[in-house]
């Protein structure tokens, strides 16, 4: 068929998408196939496409394309993730807008408002991974908050409780103001910020001594309730048993004692604010002391704040530093620098808050999900976040899994009274009405009487369960899907999510299947710009994905993502690795054009050198899937492409068409094209998982295929053994033939003059090609021209090339001295490390082994040159 001049990826790329959905490639049912499976890492329902989904889904797609090619039933599920806090934010945003405040509007209202922004937006960023070529199946997608979703949700959270897992409890949890919910240790980010350290006086009760207290927050005094130092402390032996004065508040309060203190931090005082701190609060209950709550959930002071009441914190800051000086109450402020919890959502100050909340309990959850890592029945790649996983594991704190959200599945557990313990936990009002009736033994009640918990789950608490509920695994957990794809063969995420999703998955796996979620764990780096600066909208230093398809199409770059991301270590983005993925492509396109381009001739037989070049690419190519398929093996997805990189720009384009294409004007043998051809498709099969639309619109114009034998769909060839021996012979070949056209380049003769070459040697293998591609004359085989000449080393054998009769032969032999003086002064500094005794005992023998290796060929060449010069 005739192809275009030029590759357009604008026209390609839709045209292919659209026939792979079309015949529904993409989509899988179980068979009697072996399953490969992927579950996508599901991205925020608020999302758009950035560089990190850009990486990896592309990842997920090579391995996803690749499996299905080699006969695995591939099934890749995408969906995405309901995002509660940052949904219900986008969603409180359009409210006010519209002039409504969520506040004034009942929980179901705010929902249907939230589905219809859903169902506005909430597609965005599935149909961009289209554009990106993703082989997702489709018909499968899913979205955490759908009714059975979500109601694996709830079938999980009460089967917890009822097994003494989940429980509610007051504690100081990380509060997210302006998020209005609290949030996780995980998502708290650690910021260094310049703030004040203020030394406060907290006067003795009955005296004018003071105790002075050293605290970054004197907002916080409304709520102490006592001052705590180290037992051992000898500066505050004599305040035992004494109370002393909170500072404006005038509260008395107990002066305690706790080994938590540090008595070489500060002044070894620690003013106790349980509400608002999680080591305080800690001592508090150690020690029975009262809780007073100072601010509400706008971080703004509360009827305890006194003349502060209705104040933001940080104002409060400012203006009490003013007033605990004007009273003689504020020692010192010292410039201070600390790291100060932001909210990973919202950018916010977290506020430790004192806050009844639900929680599940890890400990017993984390130990068999250790183990199952740490033994490799799950293997990490790269395998040094072992260690990364290990720590989190071994120091796992109960997941508090409440958030004070309307969006996300709402916590099943039903009030019937007041009192701390009034209430059921049940899957359904109707089922909880069964149970409240049983524990207060009141046959009165009613579905009325009943309220349920305003707060809704920890979105982690739906995605926790994704590789089971995908596949209705927790609602129907005999089906007939479940048992077939689950485990799942491969799970791509980056490593920031490594206790957020994949510890969590691993433990649920374990507890609703008794199996593991997935058999490899592939981490991928961080995006990155050129000063190692994480990517992100803030900085402005993130390109939009979609505009750089447009720019290089989208094989272009995901072959430039791809180059350079190896597991586990950042990618430095470079927007001239998309341009080497689009240059990649154009190679391609121009080879298979250049192919297309010559006459054939079924009269004209294949000459020696085609067979030679036809065996050594065949050779090779064996080898090369062999080396593609260790390189998979171990998640090594970057140094596979670099494999099928160099095997067709320059085993194929640089070397076999070279060797292989008929002289200007004349035909190719049948023979050799139709092999050429056949190499072609394997080569586009290999190159298929990388870059879909560019191999597939070549497959299809190299013959009139039927749907079923589209490229997507076609089998890789799988490695064979292969004779080594064939490709060191070529190798030396083509070390020959560059040693030929070194001798043009240096002394600018035209690769269309044929040259004479001479050489020690008996016999050559592949000198056919030797002489084809080095456009020589005649090789004449165990000679030497006694003509001035440039002489080359390949290992050990001599080759010679008589200098042509244009050439300056003064000239000629002055750059021939000046050669051989650097290589003796190169020789003389081996020969001094070769002849300390002390390096040669101490260095590794291959170190030494390479020193006599450089000392051995600096001396042939200085004796080939040497017996050029007596020529010249």
């Amino acid at each position: 068929m005739q192809i275009a001049d030029k590759y357009n990826p604008q026209e390609t790329e839709q045209k292919w998408y659209d026939f792979w959905l079309e015949n529904r490639f993409f989509h899988s049912a179980p068979d009697n196939r072996p399953p490969y499976t992927i579950v996508i890492p599901p991205p925020n329902v608020t999302g758009i496409l950035h560089m990190g989904h850009m990486l990896n889904n592309t990842i997920q797609d090579v391995l996803v394309r690749r499996a299905r090619m080699q006969g695995f039933n591939a099934c890749w599920v995408p969906g995405t993730d309901h995002a509660s806090i940052a949904t219900e934010a986008k969603v409180v945003a359009k409210l006010k807008a519209e002039g409504i405040n969520k506040k004034d509007i009942t929980r179901e209202e705010f929902l249907k408002h939230a589905w219809e922004w859903k169902e506005k937006y909430g597609g965005t960023i599935l149909e961009q991974l289209k554009k990106l070529g993703c082989s997702c199946d489709w018909d499968r997608t899913r979205f955490t908050m759908e009714e059975n979703l979500s109601k694996s949700v709830i079938k999980v959270f009460v089967d917890l409780y009822n097994k003494g897992l989940i429980y509610r409890g007051y504690k100081v949890v990380n509060w997210d103001p302006e998020a209005q919910t609290n949030i996780s240790d995980e998502e708290v980010i650690f910021k260094e910020q310049n703030g004040k350290l203020f030394y406060l006086k907290y006067k003795i009760e009955g005296t004018e001594e003071f105790l002075t207290v050293a605290t970054t927050r004197p907002e916080t005094i409304f709520g102490d309730v006592a001052v705590c130092v180290n037992p051992n402390d000898e500066r505050y032996q004599h305040l035992k048993g004494k109370n002393v004065i909170v500072p404006i508040v005038n509260r008395v309060v107990p002066i305690i004692e706790d080994d938590y203190v540090d008595i070489e931090f500060g002044t070894g005082a620690l003013k106790i604010t349980p509400a608002h701190d999680i080591n305080d609060y800690e001592i508090g209950q150690r020690h029975n002391l009262p809780i007073i709550d100072s601010m509400d959930n706008d971080a703004v002071l509360n009827e305890h704040g006194m003349h502060y009441q209705g104040m933001g914190r940080f104002t409060v800051r400012k203006e009490i530093a003013k007033e605990l000086e004007k009273n003689d109450l504020l020692l010192k402020a010292e410039d201070y620098v600390n790291k100060v919890g932001t909210s990973e959502r919202t950018g916010a100050v977290i506020e430790p808050k004192i806050s009844v909340q639900w929680f599940l309990k890890m400990s017993e959850m984390a130990k068999p999900a250790l183990d199952v890592v740490m033994d490799d029945t799950i293997k990490f790649h790269p395998e040094k976040f072992k260690n990364t996983y290990r720590h989190w594991m071994e120091n796992v704190h109960d997941w508090n899994i409440s958030r004070q959200l309307w969006w996300g599945q709402q916590i099943p557990a039903f009030y019937y009274g007041t009192g701390e313990n009034d209430f059921v936990v049940a899957e359904n009002i109707e089922e909880a009405l069964v149970l409240a009736k049983e524990k207060t033994n009141d046959q009165q009640l009613t579905t009325d009487n009943l309220k349920q918990d305003e707060d809704a789950l920890d979105t982690w608490f739906s995605s926790w369960l994704w590789p089971m509920s995908v596949f209705e695994g927790i609602l129907d957990p005999d089906n007939e899907e479940i048992n077939y794809y689950y485990p799942t063969s491969d799970l791509v995420t980056g490593p920031d999510i490594i206790f957020f999703w994949v510890a969590r998955m691993i433990m649920a796996g374990l507890e609703y299947r008794k199996d593991v979620p997935f058999k490899n764990v592939y981490f991928t780096g961080i995006v990155r710009d050129k000063q190692r600066r994480k990517m992100s909208k803030q900085l402005g230093n993130s390109p939009d994905p979609i505009d750089l398809i447009e720019k290089y199409g989208a094989d272009g770059v995901r072959v430039g993502s791809l180059l350079s991301s190896a597991a586990g270590n950042d990618l430095l983005f470079d927007e001239d690795l998309m341009l080497q993925g689009r240059n990649f492509a154009t190679k391609i396109w121009n080879a298979y054009k250049l192919i297309q381009g010559w006459k054939r001739d079924e009269s004209i037989k294949a000459q020696n050198h085609d067979f030679q070049t036809i065996e050594w690419f065949g050779e090779q190519l064996n080898k090369t899937i062999g080396e593609i398929e260790d390189q998979f093996s171990k998640f090594r997805i970057s140094d596979g492409l670099h494999l099928v990189y160099k095997l067709i720009w320059d085993d194929f384009c640089a070397w076999y068409l070279e060797a292989i294409k008929p002289n200007f004007g004349e035909a190719i043998s049948e023979e050799v094209y139709q092999k050429t051809i056949a190499y072609f498709e394997e080569l586009m099969k290999l190159l298929h998982p990388f870059m879909p639309f560019l191999s597939e619109e070549l497959w299809q114009n190299i013959s009139e295929r039927s749907v079923s034998e589209a490229l997507v769909i076609a089998q890789q060839k799988k490695s064979e053994p292969f004779n080594e021996d064939k490709i060191k012979e070529f190798d030396f070949a083509k070390e020959v033939i560059s040693g030929v056209r070194n001798y043009r380049q240096s002394k600018g003769i035209s690769p269309r003059e044929t040259v004479e070459l001479f050489t020690n040697v008996s016999e050559l293998a592949n000198a056919e090609v030797i002489q084809k591609l080095g456009n020589i004359s005649e090789i004449n085989f165990n000679q030497k021209t006694d003509k001035p000449s440039f002489t080359f080393l390949v290992g050990a054998n001599e080759f010679s090339i008589p200098l042509s009769e244009n050439l300056d032969l003064g000239e000629e032999k002055e750059k021939t001295e000046e050669e051989i003086k650097y290589l003796k002064g190169f020789l003389i500094s081996v020969d001094k490390k070769l002849s300390n005794e002390k390096f040669v005992a101490n260095a590794k023998p291959e170190v030494v082994e390479t020193e006599r290796k450089k000392q051995k060929d600096a001396q042939d060449k200085i004796a080939l040159l040497e017996e050029k010069l007596k020529s010249l």
